[in-house]
This record gives C-alpha cells, structure tokens and sequence, in this order.
C-alpha cells in the first residue's frame, strides 16, 4: 500500500498543531501508519519538522499570492492576505515554537523570501502614508508572525472564535501600525 506523503504531512501538521509535543508514534498512529513506515519517509523528528517547514512557507507563499499584495491599498491587502494565510495560520503557530528552524546555517531560504515580501507590503503603505513610519517594515514583519500564531493558539484553545480570526488579527495589526496625522 503507498503512502500519501502529502496526507501524512497534513495530519502531522493537524496533530502537531494541537500537541507539540506528540510523538513520531503519536503522528504515525493519527496518519494510520506504523511507526515504521514513518521512519521511512521521514528519519526523525527533525525530518518531519523540516518538511512541515517545507510545507508552511508553500502555504504562506500561496496565501501572499492568492492576497494580491501589490494591489489597491496595503491595509486592505494585508487584511486578505490575514483572511488567505488563515487555514494554514495552526502549522505556522507550531512552526514558530521550532526554534532549531530559525538557528544555524540550515535556515530555509523561504523564511527569508517571506520575510522581503511581507516587509515589501509594509514599505508600500509607509511609502503611501498609510502605516506608521516609526516602526520598520522588518518590525511589522514579525508582529504579523506573532499575531498570526497567537491568534491560531487562541482560536484552537477555544478563547476566540474561528470566525473572528481575520478581523481581530488585522485590527490589531493595523491598529497599531496606521499612521495618524
């Protein structure tokens, strides 16, 4: 019987999202596999992390795309690309607590594409006027990446409502990032 690697990952993903600290039997037991056939895909824990990695900056890129970020005003591209990343806002939470990622000479180059289109849509507002020019594109950059993961813990521990992800993750964002004349 063949593996569907891709099924693997999202259920590692779903699982790892709610418990990080699950086990590789844990993440094999949930994907209907043995512990075995686990292994095979994926040598370790670090495997699987690297490829959930893989898999989240695949997801964030599809988000900007599909978010427009060159298009009409920052504010309202950042608030659809908050609406797009949404789905995959649980991997990007579980992601963000995996510190051996972002250490060393492994870091993913994605990481750093991410990183220069998001703060490329931040420069754009300031340079319109729209956001706070105080607070530096890299800045907002990462405030975008902690709100995004504490609102994904949030809304999975039942404290905010899925429904009011987008909104109260971009008010809060923008709120803090409007420029006021």
């Amino acid at each position: 019987m063949a593996v569907d690697r891709d099924h693997v990952l999202r259920t590692a993903a779903a699982l790892l999202t709610r418990k990080s600290t699950a086990t590789l039997d844990d993440v094999a037991r949930a994907a209907g596999i043995s512990r075995a056939t686990l292994h095979r895909h994926f040598a370790g824990r670090d495997a699987l992390v690297r490829a959930l990695e893989a898999l989240g900056i695949a997801e964030c890129e599809a988000a900007l795309d599909a978010a427009r970020p060159d298009e009409g005003p920052a504010a309202d591209a950042v608030r659809r690309l908050i609406r797009e990343i949404e789905p995959s806002a649980g991997l990007l939470a579980f992601l963000y607590t995996e510190n051996q990622l972002f250490e060393g000479e492994e870091l993913n180059e994605g990481w750093a594409r991410l990183d220069g289109r998001l703060a490329a849509l931040f420069r754009r507002g300031q340079e319109r006027g729209e956001f706070r020019i105080d607070l530096t594109p890299a800045w907002l950059t990462e405030a975008l990446y902690g709100l995004l993961a504490s609102a994904a813990w949030a809304v999975a521990e039942g404290r905010v409502a899925r429904n009011d992800f987008t909104r109260m993750t971009a008010e809060l964002l923008l709120g803090g990032a409007v420029r006021r004349e």
